[in-house]
């Protein structure tokens, strides 16, 4: 019987981290404890592991012309609908019902990963994210964050890099 791999292990498998295991690609699972009543989870991930605010990504799901598509953006800011729209060859962009963007991808609200889910969205990537070695987004769960070379998150996630976020 084959052995699990170690970073799968680490992390309880979420759908994202054998995503990145699968594809061989090299991360850091960081963990912290979740408190429900703070403000941004995004910001409280930040806090929580003591990184620039500007090198943790949220994950937002957006209504395109009727397609959902994914934007990861730095916490430290807001997703721009409109340059979010234009980066998929679309006219207007609104936020995604959340009870869908939740079926959807297969992850809670607060824990919504890029990668892992249930259903490949089209995502765009803020461009802010190729000035860092290394960024830091949801593993999939409230609590838990994967840290890996935006580079990386781009190829396994097919994402087009463009201005999307803003401060």
């Amino acid at each position: 019987m084959a052995k699990k791999p170690k970073k799968q292990q680490q992390t309880g498998g979420t759908p994202a981290t054998v995503a990145l295991t699968a594809a061989g690609v090299t991360y850091t699972v960081h963990s912290y404890d979740h408190d429900p009543a703070h403000p941004s989870y995004g910001e409280e991930a930040a806090e929580a592991m003591g990184v620039s605010p500007d090198r943790v990504f949220k994950t937002l799901v957006a209504d395109v012309d009727g397609a959902l598509t994914v934007a990861v953006v730095p916490v430290a800011g807001q997703l721009d609908l409109k340059a979010l729209a234009a980066a998929v060859g679309g006219k207007r962009a609104a936020m995604a019902d959340p009870a869908l963007a939740e079926r959807t991808t297969g992850y809670v609200r607060g824990g919504i990963s890029p990668l892992g889910q249930r259903r490949k969205l089209p995502t765009v990537l803020d461009e802010s994210a190729s000035s860092h070695p290394t960024i830091c987004v949801s593993a999939g769960r409230r609590g838990l964050e994967v840290e890996l070379a935006p580079e990386d998150l781009a190829k396994l996630t097919e994402a087009v890099l463009a201005p999307v976020g803003r401060a």
